[in-house]
């Protein structure tokens, strides 16, 4: 990052009795230009902050008197090209809109994709009014979804609106619902999972529940027991890669129809050999990505402050899947 052009440099006094930890303290400047903590503690990392003309680890100690010296470098040019994707707008103003997106397709470019993504849609649809975010593969991108979970995304139209997001992400103040099919049933109702995730020491594609690691917090509600199967509304308190998979495989009660955190062997051994005929029939006809949907999102707009609460519908394949269930298993 350092060997790249500076785009503007940004000059703070730090002036309060109390010390503060430097990327603590550039986090709450709730500048546009530091979208979030990772891309802040990349500045520290790369030396492009500094304190006192010097340069300073993150957990450095501020007192009253610092001056901090940012340089923002200037955005990579990637060459993105805008695509005539089908996108499913649920709302939209001036400064957001949020998007119901299809399974199937990934978020942005990236690791040997280079169209086909919702940004090559964004970039269509919206004809470049995007934020730029920190990173140039990633116009208006704000958070994401795995390619195969489906739901609602929130995108941004300029920088200012971005920065607001990502600290409200941050935060937590966005609430986020997800719709689930689970193999298994639960033993409580209702319940939190809360444990450290960390990246597999011997699948760097997959994530693990850990002794270390980051903090995951997963709020769930089983709406429907189906014996060998269940349905569950899902409230992200925190928003780690892969944790709804990761913690219900955890918890034995893995995804429908998850590839990656649920093999097919893994589901039919939770069922009688009956049913396993019915149970590959759906997986291979009907249901071929994991049963999870991001369906609900709230929160108070960051610039209008109204509350904006919006809801996408069950998608066509989990939809057969739970008519297939009421056929076949509900009690």
């Amino acid at each position: 990052m350092n060997r790249l052009e500076i785009d503007k440099i940004l000059n703070f006094t730090f002036e309060e009795e109390s010390s503060t930890r430097l990327d603590v303290f550039l986090s709450n400047l709730k500048q546009e230009n530091l979208y979030s903590r990772s891309y802040i503690d990349k500045l520290i990392k790369n030396n492009l902050v500094k304190v006192n003309d010097k340069n300073e680890k993150k957990s450095y100690k501020l007192i009253n008197g610092d001056t901090i010296t940012i340089s923002i470098p200037k955005q990579k040019s990637a060459e993105i090209l805008p695509q005539k994707i089908p996108l499913d707008v649920i709302y939209e103003d001036q400064f957001l809109a949020i998007i119901n997106k299809q399974s199937g397709i990934s978020v942005h470019p990236g690791a040997g994709i280079k169209d086909g993504t919702l940004v090559n849609a964004l970039m269509h649809h919206f004809k470049g009014e995007l934020s730029s975010g920190n990173d140039a593969l990633r116009p208006g991108i704000v958070h994401r979804l795995d390619k195969d979970t489906s739901g609602l995304i929130i995108m941004a139209k300029d920088d200012k609106t971005h920065s607001l997001l990502s600290s409200m992400f941050q935060e937590q103040s966005i609430k986020k619902s997800y719709f689930a099919v689970l193999c298994g049933v639960p033993s409580e109702v209702e319940g939190t999972l809360e444990t450290y995730i960390d990246r597999s020491k011997t699948d760097r594609t997959k994530m693990v529940v850990s002794a270390k690691g980051r903090k995951a917090i997963t709020h769930y509600k089983i709406l429907q027991d189906y014996h060998f199967f269940s349905t569950a509304q899902i409230d992200l308190e925190t928003g780690r890669t892969h944790q709804i998979r990761v913690h219900f495989s955890h918890l034995n009660c893995p995804v429908l129809g998850d590839q990656t955190y649920n093999s097919l062997k893994r589901t039919l051994s939770l069922l009688n050999v009956q049913y396993h005929k019915k149970v590959k029939y759906l997986l291979a006809k009907h249901l071929q990505r994991q049963a999870l949907h991001a369906h609900r999102l709230e929160f108070t707009h960051p610039v209008t402050k109204e509350n904006v609460n919006v809801e996408a519908p069950i998608p066509d394949d989990i939809q057969y899947a739970l008519n297939w269930l009421a056929k076949n298993f509900e009690v």
